[in-house]
């Protein structure tokens, strides 16, 4: 399957996606779903949360904003996605700064997770091996969070994906780097926490989360490329990005760099 035919999947499919994410950024996350071609939900409600994450596509989890009821939430969500088989991603938002998140953090990675994503101070702190950035922004480059995101591929058996410059997606028996995207995400409230939720889209469209990933980030670099040429600043970038996600086809996807490492010989295909 090719990058473009698992977007493709993921318009037919509309993949329901449901959203435990930070109260920041919930809008912004159900435009990028939407925008995206997949059908977003945003159930943090214990009792409900276990009952929609059963019927859903795929889960994420992010912890940006965990209150009391939504940590509740997710552990519930989890345990139902575990059991129904839907896939989840985990999003540690600020972990190793702060306890309450860190806490819950490292208790859903007991449950493995089947899609980790931060920036690299974010894996650093997850995998055990530093303290974590000033907040949400990382302190570390995403070189320098290799060893971590391997061993946490390696003890979780998760993808693991690490964000920056150059994205870096590792799975136990595999590795891809994605170039391009564009510095305006960074610009933007819910920039890197939306594309959590359309990890969680392509990993409910396709049956292989190291090549959904892969997919989501080469997708989410595309978009963000064309929406920079058509923008004057972060205001008009935000717009342009949703425009571009609706658009975004072979053109653009072509344009983003994707090298595989190690992969068997039915890798995805850009």
């Amino acid at each position: 399957m090719t990058i473009c035919t698992a977007v493709q999947a993921v318009r037919e499919r509309a993949a329901l996606t449901h959203c435990i994410t930070n109260s920041v950024v919930t809008g912004f996350t159900a435009n990028v779903t939407l925008a995206l071609g997949a059908s977003p939900a945003m159930v943090d409600i214990v009792g409900e949360a276990g009952d929609f994450a059963r019927v859903a596509d795929g889960l994420l989890t992010n912890l940006g904003t965990p209150t009391p009821e939504q940590r509740a939430a997710i552990l519930e969500a989890v345990t139902a996605a575990q059991e129904a088989g839907t896939p989840w991603v985990l999003d540690p938002v600020a972990v190793g700064s702060l306890k309450h998140r860190t806490a819950l953090a490292h208790q859903l990675l007991e449950l493995r997770p089947t899609v980790i994503r931060g920036n690299p101070s974010e894996i650093i702190a997850l995998a055990g091996f530093g303290v974590g950035g000033r907040g949400v922004d990382t302190a570390d480059s995403v070189g320098s969070a290799m060893a971590a995101a391997e061993s946490l591929a390696e003890r979780f058996g998760s993808t693991v994906a690490v964000s920056g410059p150059m994205d870096v997606i590792i799975a136990p028996d595999r590795r891809a780097s994605v170039g391009g995207g564009s510095a305006l995400l960074t610009k933007v409230t819910g920039g890197g926490c939306a594309l959590g939720a359309v990890i969680a889209a392509f990993c409910g469209s396709l049956a292989d989360p190291f090549e959904a990933t892969v997919a989501a980030h080469a997708t989410y670099s595309a978009a963000a490329e064309l929406a920079e040429s058509r923008s004057q600043g972060p205001g008009s970038f935000a717009v342009a990005f949703l425009d571009a996600l609706s658009a975004v086809g072979p053109e653009q996807i072509e344009s983003i760099s994707v090298d595989y490492v190690n992969t068997r010989t039915e890798e995805l295909a850009r």
